[in-house]
C-alpha cells in the first residue's frame, strides 16, 4: 500500500485544518495506507524564518516527504492564499520535491469565497514543486469541523462524505500510477460506492 504524509499548515495549536487531516489520516489508515501527519507548526520556527535548510529538523521533515507516495497538503485560508507558514516551509524544499507524487490540496476556510484558493494559490505551487498529479481539491468550510474533546475532530455528514470521496479520487490515482495496489481490504472508492448506493 501507498506511504501517505499530509502536510498541515496552520499556525494554531487549536486548528481546524489540523484535525481535518487527522480525521482524513484516520480514514486512510483504516484502509490500510501507512500515513504521518507532519504539521509544519511543530517545525522550529528560527529555522523555517531564518530559511534554515541544514538543520536536522528540516533534514527529517524533506526526508519524510522524499519517501512518501502521495501527499495531502493542508492550509486553511489566510488572505485569500494559503498560510505564509505554509509558504516558508515549501520554499525550504529542494527543487522538484514533489516529483513522482500524487497530491491532495486540502483547504479550509470560513466562506464558501474561499473556494478559488485551491486552484489559483495552492496548486500552482504544487505543480512548480513537480507533483506528478494533482487530484482534484477539498475545500471544507470551518463550520463543517466540530473540535471534541482531547483535540479530535468531528466533520458534519455531508462534509465527511465529500473529504471521504475526494480520499477515493487520490488513493485511486495512487493506485493507477503504481504507488501500491488497492487490493489489500475494501478500497475507498469501493467505500463510497457503496455508500452512494445505500442512500
Amino acid at each position: 500500500m501507498p506511504t501517505i504524509v499530509a502536510v498541515s499548515g496552520s499556525p494554531s495549536t487549536t486548528s481546524r485544518t489540523a484535525a481535518a487531516v487527522d480525521h482524513a489520516l484516520a480514514v486512510l489508515t483504516a484502509h490500510g495506507h501507512t500515513t504521518t501527519h507532519l504539521a509544519v507548526r511543530d517545525l522550529p520556527p528560527a529555522d523555517l524564518l531564518a530559511g534554515s535548510r541544514d538543520t536536522p529538523a528540516l533534514w527529517t521533515a524533506a526526508d519524510t516527504l522524499s519517501r512518501a507516495d502521495g501527499v495531502v497538503m493542508a492550509t486553511p485560508v489566510y488572505k485569500a492564499s494559503y498560510t505564509g507558514l505554509l509558504k516558508a516551509f515549501l520554499d525550504l524544499l529542494p527543487e522538484n520535491a514533489l516529483a513522482g507524487k500524487v497530491v491532495l490540496p486540502l483547504v479550509t476556510g470560513g466562506t464558501v469565497g474561499h473556494l478559488l484558493t485551491i486552484d489559483y494559490a495552492l496548486r500552482p505551487v504544487l505543480t512548480a514543486l513537480g507533483a506528478d498529479h494533482v487530484v482534484q481539491g477539498r475545500f471544507l468550510l470551518d463550520a463543517d469541523i466540530v473540535r471534541g474533546e482531547g483535540g479530535s475532530a468531528v466533520l458534519a455528514p455531508a462534509a465527511h462524505k465529500r473529504l471521504t470521496e475526494s480520499l477515493a479520487g487520490f488513493t485511486d490515482a495512487l493506485a493507477r500510477r503504481g504507488g501500491g495496489s488497492g487490493d489489500d481490504g475494501e478500497s475507498l472508492v469501493t467505500a463510497v460506492a457503496t455508500a452512494g448506493s445505500a442512500r
